[in-house]
């Protein structure tokens, strides 16, 4: 018996009856031959980690552009912090801990530089739009090829949105996400000094907690309780309620009309003349992305893969490079 069967075994036997079984994977878009030592959902993790795209997340904003200090959130330690909330949940509930943190690790991959203001800048340029979890999937299907199950790729993709993902695992990346990078704002806003834990509603702290981790106890908490009980992934109304009342006043007080988006402008408009430039220049698209419109795909869709592919600091070199003068950069250094 081989090690992925052997694993494969003690997954039927340990998990719950709801969970995915990596046994019962309904494959990938392009048959591979099985992995002797790893299975199909711990082989599509390491693919994910070692992708070119999960090292860049290291270097794209999460909520704040250029802080002014070494402990604000990116997109990588937000990544890193769902796929832990994630497993806490799966592992209690005896779902399948290989998918959930494959979905995870991959769920962001597609998020352009800047964060949401770099999203909603592709989505108003581009034609035909631009949706940070549909560019996810994008990148592992055409830009990296990744190649990776269809249990993974659709945890990807449903992971925002209505869509539900088809697997109990998939959807508690839909959770997860949320539990994550509400709680890490607030500790990055407070950070920042846009907030203090004394500004959060009193009913929210008495609903939810008073502190960061206190916060997510009660949330993964109320996930586990609520699977253990439903057999499926949710939490209680109550708790849910609050929840989304706490990210509504993170809209309000954080996201949106603050001193955390005075660069926001800035960095639409640097992204959109990005676009502008290389849909206008064709020929000066690197060759990884002009394959992509030689393999069908249009020339909108792979300048948009492009410039979400980019880390903050490299669209701000390639703007320098095109927009700024030699002799204006000389002054600035």
């Amino acid at each position: 018996m081989c090690i992925r069967t052997r694993i494969e075994t003690q997954e039927a036997q340990a998990l719950c009856g709801w969970a995915t079984l990596a046994r019962d994977s309904k494959g990938r878009q392009t048959p591979l031959t099985p992995c002797p030592n790893r299975t199909c959902f711990q082989r599509d993790r390491d693919r994910i980690i070692h992708s070119k795209a999960f090292r860049r997340l290291s270097n794209k904003t999460q909520v704040f552009i250029s802080p002014e200090g070494d402990h604000y959130r990116a997109r990588l330690t937000h990544t890193l912090e769902v796929a832990q909330i994630a497993r806490t949940i799966a592992r209690a509930l005896r779902l399948n801990e290989d998918l959930t943190e494959a979905i995870a690790l991959g769920h962001d991959l597609g998020h352009t530089p800047f964060g949401h203001a770099g999203e909603s800048a592709l989505g108003e340029v581009c034609a035909e739009g631009f949706r940070h979890n549909e560019q996810s999937l994008r990148i592992v299907d055409r830009v990296e090829k990744l190649n990776l199950t269809f249990e993974v790729r659709d945890g990807i993709v449903c992971h925002t949105g209505a869509r539900k993902a088809q697997t109990p695992e998939g959807r508690i990346i839909h959770f997860a996400d949320r539990i994550a990078y509400i709680n890490h704002d607030i500790d990055d806003a407070i950070r920042g000094g846009l907030l203090c834990q004394e500004d959060i509603p009193k009913a929210l702290r008495r609903a939810l907690g008073e502190t960061h981790g206190q916060r997510i106890d009660t949330l993964v908490s109320a996930m586990i309780d609520y699977g253990a009980r439903e057999q499926a992934v949710g939490m209680d109304a109550g708790v849910l309620d609050a929840m989304l009342e706490l990210r509504q006043f993170m809209f309000a007080h954080v996201y949106t009309g603050t001193a955390a988006q005075a660069e926001e402008q800035r960095a639409r408009n640097m992204l959109k003349s990005l676009y502008l430039y290389f849909y206008e220049h064709v020929d000066e698209l690197p060759a990884d992305y002009r394959r992509l419109i030689d393999e069908g795909d249009s020339l909108a869709r792979a300048v948009c893969d492009y410039i979400a592919c980019m880390t903050d600091r490299y669209s701000i070199a390639i703007y320098k490079r095109l927009f700024i003068p030699k002799s204006w950069q000389k002054l600035q250094e």
